[in-house]
């Protein structure tokens, strides 16, 4: 068992910083940040594994199919962080996508020992989650051996759903099993073996990267603003009341009367004020146009100039 840990290369020492212990505070994290630099070239080696992985995860999307984080530790818990923020940022339904992690919830604050260990959870956890062969299932584990991740993405494929790895290791077991490897190598660590650091911001960049981009790819953007926001609190009405105004170029009181009008929906209000149509007119031109508002106001310039 050591000699397989030795051989990963998240676990080996770092040769850049076996003196940190020596350092001043400054110095530490000089070194810290050096390290750190590496990581988003790192994950740029990376980019067509990752497109690969975004076109999956669209079509599940576009097919009433899920995307599954499936984790243990710090890599579990980068997955439901991700899976977390997507109702609020994209006005997604819990169930679109969802973060699995070895331990259950208990293990979001505590280490819950031997829980990656046990295969047999990673395959009950998909089972309790219903999933299906339309279902992307996406396995993050820095070493890329993980038992709770390997069992579960095993299991994944033999029902026909998509398979993906997050690693951070080459030659990981976990890279053979899966559809789509997107394998950052990060290089060793700050300190030997803590992959919560450079391993763990390379899986914080991919995750981002996934649903940010599966989220353009189902038309929850519009040029670069987040138009799906749901507004479920003062913060996030204000923020609804800017992107309108910074879509359409109307002022704030215009905006606040035809986002009410709308249902707080930011889509809606700005097709709304774009095209000069009702809520019933905006909702049926964007169900048309599949969410894309886009496409929903190059068809209203295409076809209703006369309005």
């Amino acid at each position: 068992m050591n000699s397989e840990l030795e051989s990963l290369t998240t676990e080996k020492v770092n040769c850049n910083t076996v003196d940190i212990d020596e350092k001043s505070t400054y110095d530490i994290l000089k070194i810290i940040n050096e390290e750190d630099k590496k990581v988003a070239l790192a994950v740029e080696e990376e980019l067509p594994n990752i497109a690969k992985a975004v076109e999956k995860i669209v079509e599940a999307f576009n097919n009433n199919g899920r995307l599954i984080y499936l984790g243990a530790g710090t890599s579990g818990r980068l997955g439901i962080l991700d899976a977390t923020e997507c109702p609020p940022t994209f006005g997604t339904s819990r169930e679109m996508v969802v973060g699995l992690i070895a331990g259950g919830e208990r293990a979001l604050l505590e280490a819950v020992e031997g829980a990656e260990d046990c295969e047999k959870e990673g395959i009950k956890d998909l089972k309790n989650i219903n999933l299906n062969s339309k279902d992307v299932v996406v396995g993050i584990a820095a070493s890329g051996r993980t038992p709770y991740v390997i069992s579960g993405l095993k299991y994944a494929k033999s029902i026909g759903a998509t398979t993906v790895s997050i690693c951070c290791n080459e030659e990981a077991p976990i890279i053979k099993i899966v559809d789509v490897a997107i394998t950052p190598i990060v290089g060793a660590e700050v300190i030997a073996g803590s992959t919560r650091l450079k391993s763990g911001t390379a899986q914080k960049l991919v995750v981002n990267m996934l649903t940010t981009a599966s989220m353009i790819g189902i038309g929850k953007v519009y040029k670069n603003l987040m138009v799906d926001v749901q507004t479920t609190n003062k913060k996030l009405v204000h923020r609804a009341n800017k992107i309108v105004m910074m879509a359409t170029g109307e002022d704030e009181r215009i905006v606040a009367k035809v986002l009410k009008e709308a249902d707080f929906q930011p889509k809606v209000a700005i097709v709304m004020i774009k095209t000069h149509c009702n809520k019933e007119e905006a909702i049926k031109r964007l169900k048309e146009a599949k969410g894309f508002i886009k496409k929903a106001l190059e068809y209203y310039e295409g076809n209703d100039h006369h309005d």
